[in-house]
This record gives C-alpha cells, structure tokens and sequence, in this order.
C-alpha cells in the first residue's frame, strides 16, 4: 500500500506548506534547539521559584468543607507540601453561571495521584458558602476536596483565580508561591496540546501566518449550547457541564456578569 503520494501537493489555503519528510525533520529540528532554549529557561525559572521567601500564616484558621469546620492544615492531609487552585464564585449562581475559566482550571485537576504519590496533596477553595458549594461539586462529579475559605483574608482567603503552592512544618503553615491569568496555564493540559496544533488556539491575538484563519476571542470554546454550537449566550454552559446528569439549555447565567 502506499503511504506517501508521488510528490508534494499544492498546499491548501490555510495550511501550513507540504514538503517531502527530509524538508520536514530539518525544520523540526531547528525549531528543536528553540523548545530546547524555552526547556531550559523554564528549568532556570524553576529554580528561582524554589528559592522564593515564604510568609508564615495561621494554618489553624477555619474552612468549611464536607465535615464542617476544619483548620486550613487539614488541607495537607498529614503531607508537608500542598497545591491549592482558588476558584471564583458567584453567590447564587447555579451551576451554568459559575466561572468559565476556573470551570477549565479545576475539569483538569480531577485527580490528583501523581501529586500525592508525590507527597504533594492538592485542594480546591472559593469564597462560595459551602451549601452553594457542596451542590455545584456534586453536580459537575469533583472528585477532589474543596472548601470553602469564606471570610478568611490572603494567603487562605482573598482574590480567587490563583494557583498557591504552601509548605507545612509540623504546626506552621507557610504560602511560597501564588499565580494568576496565565500562570494557572501550567494545570490545563488541554492548553499545551492545542498550541501544539496548525491552528493553535483558534485565538484573535496568536501569531499566524496570512492566510490563516483569524481566530476569536480568547477562551470562546468554553462555553457551548446544547448543539455544541461555541456561545456566551444565555443558553449556553460551560463545555464539561453537557456531561453531566440532568444538564439541560437554561434561560440565563443566573448572574450580572454575562462574560469573565
């Protein structure tokens, strides 16, 4: 059977040039050394990040999850290192108005066994009441532990929206490091794999050679209506929402803020 065609076919409008595979690997490898670069100074980055100061906080601080009233160090789960995703909320909201972006973030940090195979527990938290909260995890099928940090000021409390990563020494808790916007990028997987694609993110704002389709706004994907047609409509949802039981179009978000 062939595999391959005879000779390279004009490139399609849109796409990225067809060559012969000797034409594509020498390409390949010269983009190569600049992911190589890119490795290296994330490594570098990495390096900085471990040597950050810390700040010490009260670990005995209360949050409220399934069992009541606990202290904000039972989030460790008798582990020393902990990462926490901070998930926005809109008191009152149901389910379909709850943030977008928070939605993505916590869809891909389901599971967190390689974490704790590696000692590092995980938790998520919002600023929810944790009757609102306790109903919206087990409608979207979370697996993982929230809380709710209701009340509590920063570094438990505060803006959501943030990736903390904190450090446990017996009694003592401490924050050694917090990220935002894209920095929360690092817990998508499913933003990694698509800038591996032609066409990237599908986003207005990429680098793209002419002719390549222009792209929307960012993030437009995240929603869809029961066709699976992408909308920030009102009857639209978050994209892992429709596999949920009972999930059904809706008449609005539930909330003021039809967007981010």
């Amino acid at each position: 059977m062939r595999t391959t065609p005879d000779a390279p076919s004009t490139t399609p409008p849109g796409r990225p040039p067809v060559v012969d595979l000797a034409t594509w690997q020498a390409a390949r490898e010269e983009l190569l050394l600049r992911e190589k670069a890119h490795t290296h100074e994330g490594d570098a980055i990495a390096a900085a990040r471990r040597r950050l100061p810390m700040v010490e906080f009260d670990g005995t601080a209360e949050v409220v999850g399934p069992d009541g009233p606990v202290p904000f160090l039972d989030l460790f789960q008798g582990r020393d290192e902990l990462v926490v995703y901070k998930h926005m909320w809109y008191d009152g909201a149901p389910p379909q108005g709850q943030c977008e972006g928070c939605t993505t973030t916590a869809w891909h940090l389901k599971d967190a066994v390689y974490l704790n195979a590696r000692g590092v527990s995980f938790a998520v938290v919002t600023t929810g009441r944790w009757e609102e909260v306790a109903s919206f995890t087990e409608f979207m099928g979370y697996t993982q532990p929230w809380y709710s940090v209701r009340d509590n000021d920063e570094p438990i409390g505060g803006a959501m929206g943030y990736l903390a990563s904190y450090l446990r020494d017996g009694d003592r808790a401490f924050l050694t490091y917090s990220t935002t916007g894209r920095g929360t990028e690092r817990a998508n997987g499913s933003m990694g794999l698509l800038d591996m694609t032609p066409h990237g993110r599908g986003e207005a704002w990429e680098d793209k050679p002419e002719g390549w389709p222009e792209g929307r706004e960012p993030c437009w994907y995240w929603r869809t209506d029961a066709e699976g047609d992408a909308t920030w409509g009102p009857t639209s949802r978050p994209v892992p929402q429709w596999t949920r039981p009972g999930a059904t179009p809706v008449e609005t978000l539930g909330r003021h803020d039809p967007h981010h």
